[in-house]
């Protein structure tokens, strides 16, 4: 038995989970288009760059959470999930996960976004364990600020380790990390089998430079996607 740590957005998805819930939320006008496309567009830069502030960066994704009720905000969620979530997902990913999970290991989701987006995600794989940014709640209503650590970058780990210690049964196990970024560097240096996952050009660069595999999760187009129950049994 081993561990296995997945990335979700550009890893197990085709695609970027926060990005699309912004889209789908000014689709639904839920959200002003011109202001939001020029703020999505200008943190996805950042991020992409490495200077992403996630502060910062999550007062603006968690503003509409912060405005509705969560009863609304789940029915909004729902059909997020069919109409924007669902087309990411290939059968390379599910088979990934799958090979994980047949070996027995235990699989963990650890991406910095928010929980309320990636926990229905992290169900479509199958996935128990989920390590995301925690939004703050108050009185069943969302807050637009960070609970503790956010996971990000360097905070993946911290939050990992914490997680950990409360697993002694899971230590030093054989551990894989799947990931397409360079901002994941510290939790795949962490693993003893980092995988670069469709990596950005800096991350191909030191998966290149370290010997590290590279993988391609993103082969299928959307209409040979296998039926996406089997990722439920």
């Amino acid at each position: 038995m081993g561990l296995a740590f997945f990335d979700l957005d550009h890893t197990l998805l085709n695609g970027d989970s926060d990005r699309e819930w912004t889209r789908f939320l000014i689709d639904e006008g839920v959200i002003d288009q011109e202001a939001s496309n020029r703020a999505n567009e200008e943190f996805y830069a950042d991020y992409a760059a490495g200077t992403l502030d996630i502060h910062a960066f999550a007062r603006f994704a968690f503003a509409p959470l912060a405005r509705y009720p969560i009863e609304k905000l789940e029915l909004w969620r729902a059909q997020y999930l069919r109409e924007r979530v669902e087309p990411m997902i290939t059968r390379e990913a599910l088979a990934l996960v799958e090979k994980h999970r047949k070996a027995g290991d235990t699989l963990v989701m650890v991406t910095a976004t928010n929980s309320f987006v990636t926990r229905p995600i992290a169900d479509l794989f199958a996935i128990e364990h989920l390590i995301a940014t925690e939004p703050r709640r108050e009185n069943n209503r969302y807050l637009a600020e960070i609970e503790g650590i956010p996971a990000f970058r360097e905070g993946k780990v911290t939050r990992l380790k914490q997680w950990l210690a409360t697993r002694p049964e899971l230590s030093n196990t054989d551990s894989w990390c799947y990931s397409d970024s360079h901002n994941d560097l510290p939790l795949l240096e962490f693993v003893n089998h980092p995988v670069a996952v469709n990596p950005d050009k800096k991350l191909a660069e030191i998966a290149a430079e370290r010997g590290w595999p590279i993988l391609d999760l993103h082969q299928t187009a959307p209409a040979e996607r296998q039926d996406k129950s089997s990722a439920r049994a």
